[in-house]
């Protein structure tokens, strides 16, 4: 009985040594990282500006890690599709996110049953863009800087009424905390999309707006609507004489950003190695000119560490926001 005993042992231990050496681990997994394709999910639609971000960047992150990068849209629900096909994936490097700002943390703030906890189902890898969003008038409005528009506003309170491209978006927020900040009292009108928006700004059906940097500059040029100022700290590059939020005398701390995001329990390895190869990509001269063509700021160079308090930091302040405003949304 001894000596089977004895036997079964020495036959586990050479089973173990066996497998130690044929099944590759963890380390040599990342290592060999990737071998196949790697799907970039986001919230996006096609041919918008940020698709087209999104595609730059796969095309480049292609390149670097010498596999391809395809990019998968699933539009709808705010992001919501995307984010939690993504957080629901397999975390072996080979499904990413790549997301915008409104969609990983400001939606969470105002949406009332989100199907997952962006820090706790993803990991934060990388910050690929970084602007803010523009407050726009009609040109017939008799403002032409912040404090003006405050004036106006409140001198005739609940005349005016703002349009941004949804409920709950950043340009929406935006405007509750500046509403909180100056006692403004003005109507939200959501639209389904930004160019809807901008089409009846521009034509005088609807007096002031929010939007991304990138789809005014058009209509910009036209003369028929004005900017105000754009959130953050930093001015648009296509649009040098449009002050900051911060210029305007009311400071903000969190700005618009894409990123990209793998499941959580994504090996370490792997996601150090993708904020790498972002980074790297981010000081290319082409790079920094596709930004100032989107009206985006110069592309952020920021760790991984810094990109994950970057959005820990932002649900608390999207929250805040949303909370002192009571906006609260259906899914």
């Amino acid at each position: 009985m001894a000596s089977y005993a004895r036997m079964l042992t020495v036959f586990a231990l050479g089973s173990a040594l066996l497998l130690g050496l044929y099944a590759p681990s963890s380390a040599q997994s990342a290592e060999a990282w990737p071998t196949r394709q790697i799907t970039m999910i986001t919230p996006s639609s096609p041919g918008s500006g940020p698709d087209a971000l999104g595609r730059a960047m796969a095309q480049r992150l292609s390149a670097a890690l010498k596999q391809p990068v395809i990019v998968d849209n699933r539009p709808g629900a705010s992001g919501v599709i995307a984010i939690n096909a993504v957080a629901k994936a397999k975390n072996d490097g080979y499904t990413l996110l790549y997301s915008a700002a409104s969609a990983a943390v400001i939606w969470p703030a105002v949406g009332k049953a989100i199907p997952y906890d962006v820090m706790r189902d993803l990991t934060p890898v990388a910050q690929t863009a970084v602007g803010g969003v523009l407050l726009l008038v009609n040109s017939q409005v008799p403002a032409n800087n912040l404090q003006e528009l405050i004036q106006l506003v409140k001198a005739d309170p609940g005349k005016y009424s703002y349009g941004t491209w949804a409920t709950g978006s950043s340009g929406h927020l935006m405007m509750e905390w500046l509403k909180g900040k100056t006692g403004m009292k003005i109507n939200h009108v959501p639209y389904r999309a930004t160019t809807q928006m901008l089409t009846e700004l521009s034509a005088g059906m609807l007096k002031i707006g929010w939007s991304d940097p990138s789809a005014p500059v058009p209509f910009l040029r036209t003369g028929k609507i004005k900017g105000i100022l754009i959130s953050g700290n930093v001015r648009a590059p296509q649009l040098p004489n449009i002050p900051t939020m911060k210029e305007a005398g009311y400071n903000f701390d969190a700005v618009g950003w894409f990123g990209i995001f793998a499941p959580a329990g994504t090996n370490p390895a792997i996601t150090k190695r993708l904020s790498d190869e972002v980074n790297k990509i981010q000081v290319s001269p082409e790079m920094r000119k596709l930004m100032a063509d989107l009206n985006f700021e110069a592309p952020p160079h920021k760790s991984q560490e810094q990109f994950h308090d970057i959005v820990q930091n932002d649900l608390v302040i999207w929250k805040k926001v949303a909370t002192d405003a009571n906006i609260s949304v259906d899914n």
